[in-house]
């Protein structure tokens, strides 16, 4: 059975190249489906952490929290020399959120895609905090063509949604995965998860 095609590749795209591991195997052969849930995270991890941008401006100083997946997987995935690309890309920002959109790709197939909230963390609280306008001008980098962003508030306004922002052109060279990345990810908190096979 062929995967995926993956028509989605897109210039604005943020792209984390991450070696899969024969320790990723399971006993059926291919990579286990526990363990593309750790590329994703790893992917947002490198885009809000370790991004040149966020690095250099100080963004999400307290760093963020995982709201939510919605996970589709598309295709069984296998053990090969190739580095997998996760290709991150912003659907919407909300008031403390980025909806964020992550492919998990050999090209040109997609193996996994999957639909992320992702919230800025409040330090003193541990919950959510409206996003800064640094933090919003970041993001907004990788938005997809058409993608809606819900203002932040004004006093006494009802932010808007649904505006439409067409985003900056630009290509982005994939990233290589840093040595113990993965422990770090597995120190990111998460709320709910649910997972949608196909």
């Amino acid at each position: 059975m062929s995967a995926a095609r993956n028509h989605e590749a897109d210039a604005n795209a943020h792209v984390l190249a991450c070696p899969t591991r024969w320790s990723d195997v399971d006993e059926n052969g291919h990579i286990n489906n526990a363990r593309l849930v750790s590329y994703v995270q790893e992917g947002i991890y490198d885009l809000f952490c370790h991004h040149s941008t966020a690095v250099r401006e100080s963004l999400f100083p307290s760093g963020f929290l995982i709201a939510r997946h919605e996970i589709d997987y598309l295709e069984q995935l296998y053990h090969g020399p190739e580095p997998l690309l996760v290709r991150l890309t912003v659907e919407r920002l909300g008031r403390s959120s980025a909806h964020v959109v992550v492919n998990v790709c050999r090209d040109p197939h997609t193996f996994m895609r999957a639909r992320t909230v992702v919230v800025a963390r409040d330090e003193a609280s541990g919950r959510s905090r409206t996003l800064s306008p640094p933090e919003r001008r970041f993001l907004s980098g990788f938005l997809a063509d058409e993608a809606a962003v819900a203002a932040p508030p004004r006093p006494g306004v009802t932010s808007p949604r649904g505006a439409l922002v067409a985003a900056s052109a630009g290509h982005h060279q994939p990233r290589r995965r840093l040595p113990g990345l993965s422990a770090l990810t597995r120190s990111v908190p998460v709320g709910s998860y649910r997972h949608r096979a196909r």
